[in-house]
C-alpha cells in the first residue's frame, strides 16, 4: 500500500482558524452586550415616553434610573433629563461604557435620546 502525502494546511491551519474564530466571538460578545443594553435602555425611554401624559418627570426619570440599575449601567445612565413643550417629550442621558479589546481599551460615549408627542 502506496501512502500519498495530503495537501493543504493540516490541523494546525484549522486550530488557527478555530482559534481567531473562537477570539471573535468572545470579544464580540462583550461589545455586543454594550450596544443590546443601550437599546434596551433607549427602548424603556420610549415606554416611558409614550405614557408621558399620565406620569410625572420625576416618576418617569424615577422609573429609568430604576431599570439602568438592574442593566448595570454606569451611574450616568440614571441622570436622566427631560424637557416638555407642547405635548411633546424629550428624554435623554450620557454615559460612558469600557469597551476592552486586547491592548486597547475604549471608553465609548452613549447617548440615548428619544422625543413623543402625546
Amino acid at each position: 500500500m502506496v501512502m500519498r502525502a495530503r495537501r493543504g494546511s493540516g490541523r494546525a491551519g484549522c486550530l488557527v482558524t478555530m482559534l481567531v474564530i473562537a477570539a471573535v466571538g468572545y470579544f464580540g460578545l462583550g461589545i455586543g452586550s454594550v450596544y443590546w443594553n443601550y437599546f434596551q435602555y433607549r427602548d424603556r425611554m420610549m415606554q416611558e415616553a409614550r405614557f408621558a401624559a399620565s406620569r410625572t418627570d420625576g416618576v418617569i426619570k424615577r422609573r429609568i434610573a430604576v431599570f439602568a440599575d438592574s442593566l448595570g449601567l454606569p451611574e450616568g445612565a440614571r441622570q436622566v433629563r427631560i424637557r416638555r413643550a407642547q405635548k411633546r417629550i424629550h428624554i435623554w442621558a450620557e454615559y460612558y461604557e469600557l469597551i476592552e479589546l486586547p491592548f486597547i481599551a475604549k471608553e465609548l460615549l452613549l447617548s440615548p435620546r428619544v422625543e413623543w408627542t402625546y
